[in-house]
């Protein structure tokens, strides 16, 4: 492990009459540290499917470009489970703003050198380079989440953090239009802006949360979480406070854990529909409902940021109603998410209404199952081996379901027109509410195995 990513040391425990101003001050810094930093993680994540309308206009088709963009969900899905064994031995503030710094850098070449956008290939290299280092977010952040907040908040904090996919993805649609406005000019074919703007904000945004985010709070002076609001996940008050092995993370409580293989499989179907929605919204909107690249940018920044209620309910759902189980929340919000495609689908050209209708109903429902596999995740394992659980959930999801998304779906919407990519929506649907259903009564720490 490089030396620049070795966790911060402890330090000498600060007085108790500093603790409790120090812990309060520190809880809310890093939070917003890494909120700030994983929601500027997502103004580059998807940037190419706006740029895909331009693209395709220079010939390329739609089956070329999906392997292109399945480039980055492939190696997303490897990074974050890879990367999530170094992040696990890592300190998170300079883990998780140098994949923020690389990620920048990509998006500023495919934007500035039209040689990063010339053939399939180019923007495949591209795209995975992309891909790995946005695997560099999540485990960062989770292992932030679980050092710095106990068991009995840890699911309305994660739920709370989890909407920063929603701000970034949010954002960043109306930032890379403003960028295709700016960059607009005889160097710029018209495309390039979606990648330079949200490019340039990232890296500043990349400066804050580094200035923010801290390692441990044993590393500030400060007693674990646990101990500091008297929250233990076991009765014998057990934290597992000592740094774990790669071996010991991935064979003793991660690979052996059911459920976690069982909320990775729920991933793959998640993910389908998250992103077979996603990714293909402006082109979809474009072709078959009459949309303007204005009117698609909009329907997306709505897609996003309806995912903020959505995913704070499903959180207090499982918290409140169903007393901490995920399962049962995860398959009422994806039978909504079934019926909000037959909409989406069926829905005939001329009721733009009824399309932005559909796709808030969609990014309302669909980030809740996003926000429960992760939480779930980091509750099923101990904490210094969270980085690995969400990087296998994540390995599962973006492999099985967003690559398949990106790549099926483009070839199945060539050859069998956009009826047959919604089929796979609708069937991806269904399994995921099946393996929801399988963990039903399954509570996270209920399972450790310490």
């Amino acid at each position: 492990m490089l030396k620049m990513f070795k966790p911060a040391p402890e330090k000498e425990r600060l007085p108790e009459d500093q603790i409790d101003s120090h812990y309060k001050r520190l809880r809310l810094q890093v939070f917003i540290g890494i909120f700030i930093g994983y929601a500027a993680y997502y103004l580059l994540r998807k940037n190419f499917s706006l740029a895909m309308p331009g693209l395709i206009e220079e010939g390329y088709s739609k089956g070329e470009l999906g392997i292109a963009l399945s480039a980055v969900s492939l190696a997303y899905g490897i990074s974050k489970f890879i990367m999530g064994t170094v992040s696990d031995r890592s300190n998170p503030r300079v883990f998780l703003t140098s994949g923020l710094v690389l990620s920048a850098v990509v998006s500023l070449l495919m934007g500035f050198v039209p040689f990063f956008t010339s053939s399939i290939a180019i923007m495949f290299v591209m795209m995975f380079l992309l891909g790995w280092f946005q695997g560099m977010g999540w485990p960062p952040s989770g292992r932030t989440l679980v050092h710095w907040f106990s068991v009995s908040e840890r699911g309305t904090k994660t739920s709370i953090w989890n909407v920063a996919h929603n701000v970034g993805g949010g954002l960043m649609a109306p930032i890379a239009t403003l960028g295709m406005t700016i960059f607009a000019g005889s160097y710029f074919v018209g495309y390039e802006g979606v990648f330079i703007l949200p490019g340039l904000v990232a890296l500043v945004l990349a400066v804050v949360a580094y200035a923010l985010i801290r390692d441990t709070p044993q590393s500030e002076g400060l007693p674990s979480i646990e101990e500091y609001r008297n929250d233990y996940p076991t009765n014998n008050k057990e934290t597992l406070e000592t740094e774990l092995t790669t071996k010991e993370i991935l064979f003793k409580y991660v690979l052996n854990n059911k459920w976690v293989w069982a909320i990775a499989f729920a991933n793959i179907f998640v993910y389908f529909v998250r992103y077979g929605v996603l990714d293909w919204a402006p082109t979809y909107l474009s072709e078959s409902k009459g949309f303007e690249m204005s009117e698609s940018s909009f329907a997306y920044f709505l897609y996003e940021w309806a995912g903020i209620p959505g995913t704070l309910l499903c959180g207090w759902i499982s918290d409140k109603v169903f007393k901490g189980r995920r399962g049962p929340a995860g398959v009422v919000f994806m039978f909504g998410v079934l019926i909000a495609v037959l909409v989406y689908w069926l829905n005939p050209a001329g009721n733009p209404m009824i399309d932005n209708a559909a796709l808030i109903a969609i990014g309302f429902l669909i980030y809740g199952p996003v926000m429960l596999i992760g939480l779930q995740a980091l509750d099923l394992v101990p904490k210094k081996a969270a980085g690995t659980a969400a990087g296998l959930t994540g390995l599962f999801g973006y492999l099985g379901g967003a690559v398949t998304a990106n790549i099926i779906m483009g070839y199945v919407i060539d050859h069998f027109s956009w009826g047959g990519s919604f089929v796979l929506l609708i069937v991806s649907c269904v399994l995921a509410m099946f393996v929801f259903a399988l963990t039903w009564n399954v509570r996270g720490q209920e399972v450790v195995k310490h």
